[in-house]
């Protein structure tokens, strides 16, 4: 457990009186039935951050950050959770944000950075294509330059909340030859664009998160392209070890989710008194919580590292497999506390107050989605190949 220093305690009592005043009981019981939040609660959730001047908790203060210390991030993460607040909504604020601020133009940080830090901007992952997932550089969506624009062909897949967002991210191919890296360039591309189709995909959780996106004859303004032509593999790389080192934050919002499971038990009767008395369960919440302490101090690490500017090697990968696996975990034990009433369906975008099922469908649903954590952002046999290669020179 950290020691904290006054102003670090005073920091953690003005995050508790944010969240007190700012959250709203909806968001609150969202998170707390393990459902996501809503486009609108991402939406209002970020724009009050921003109001506060907290916006974006992990960039620098030159690009409108907080500027704070990896202690300050963690503790913003584990005070927000507390208090069953939301994550921030990731795709702008944690994978291009950076992304535009360390590599794009001038002309793209002042256009494009603040209306992510307010949330204006909706931003969406144009990466995997049919026959392109864990293979990524094996894609095929092409972009050649006519004049002062790219006019972009070809299709993307499992495109998450492409159907709200405002803007893509695009790893689009511009050379061929060479390596199947060489030749990928960085495009960021206006969704309201001439061309563009969103083909919803219904998932094992009866939601709509994911789609297809196609891409027909879509005009991109050159200036629009991220850093240099062809160098968008490097680009992609960096983002993507971002998008696993996000699990950083996570070990608080696990925590968190154990203790609702704690509540969930304490209130299922058996033969012999609560579920939560009985030492079989009870061991197996002491080994998930155990597990969740260890990813948290390794998450800790890895954020004092990433400030100082260190390579943290393949840490990412090794947390996106940790934190995936002990989520799956999570939802499974929180499932069985719950027992047959876990198998009543909320309908899609149903909320509190609706029925009484809202409590008891949330982590079912908070189940099955958790299904696609060891294969998004690169499968979980990915990971560990990366592992070998950069940790034991396989």
């Amino acid at each position: 457990m950290l020691k904290l220093t006054p102003e670090e305690a005073a920091f953690c009592e003005e995050v508790r009186a944010f969240c007190a005043q700012t959250l709203t009981p909806s968001i609150t019981a969202r998170v707390r039935a393990g459902m996501r939040p809503t486009p609108a609660d991402w939406l209002y959730w970020q724009a009050a951050l921003h109001a506060k001047g907290w916006g974006a908790p992990t960039w620098p203060r030159e690009a409108g950050g907080t500027g704070w210390s990896h202690r300050q991030i963690y503790l913003f993460d584990r005070e927000v959770a507390a208090c069953d607040g939301p994550p921030q909504f990731h795709q702008g604020l944690e994978l291009i944000g950076p992304i535009i601020y360390a590599f794009g133009s001038e002309a793209l940080k002042s256009r494009l950075l603040p209306r992510i830090l307010s949330g204006e901007d909706w931003w969406c992952q144009g990466y995997s294509e049919p026959g392109a997932g864990s293979d990524l550089a094996s894609l095929r969506t092409r972009a050649e330059r006519v004049g002062d624009h790219y006019v972009v062909n070809g299709q993307k897949l499992w495109t998450s909340y492409a159907q709200h967002a405002s803007m893509m991210f695009c790893l689009v191919r511009t050379e061929s030859g060479g390596s199947k890296q060489s030749g990928i360039s960085l495009l960021l591309v206006d969704m309201k664009t001439p061309g563009i189709r969103v083909q919803p995909i219904r998932t094992l959780d009866e939601q709509h998160h994911v789609n297809e996106v196609f891409l027909d004859d879509v005009h991109v303004p050159v200036e629009n392209l991220v850093g240099e032509e062809g160098k968008g593999w490097s680009y992609g790389k960096v983002l993507l070890d971002r998008e696993r080192a996000i699990t950083i934050s996570y070990g608080p919002r696990l925590l968190r989710q154990l203790a609702y499971v704690r509540e969930a038990a304490a209130q299922v009767a058996t033969p012999t008194g609560p579920l939560l008395d009985e030492p079989v369960f009870q061991a197996r919440i002491a080994q998930l919580e155990i597990e969740i302490l260890t990813l948290e101090a390794m998450g800790l690490r890895t954020l004092e590292e990433i400030q100082e500017g260190l390579d943290s090697g393949p840490r990412g990968s090794m947390m996106k497999i940790r934190w995936s696996e002990l989520l799956q975990t999570m939802t499974e034990l929180w499932v069985e506390a719950l027992g047959s009433d876990a198998e009543r369906f909320a309908r899609p975008g149903q909320g509190p107050g609706e029925d009484d099922t809202f409590e008891t469908a949330g982590p079912m649903l908070a189940y099955l989605h958790g299904r696609v954590t060891t294969i998004y952002g690169g499968s979980n046999e990915i990971q560990r190949n990366i592992i070998g290669r950069r940790a034991l020179g396989l």
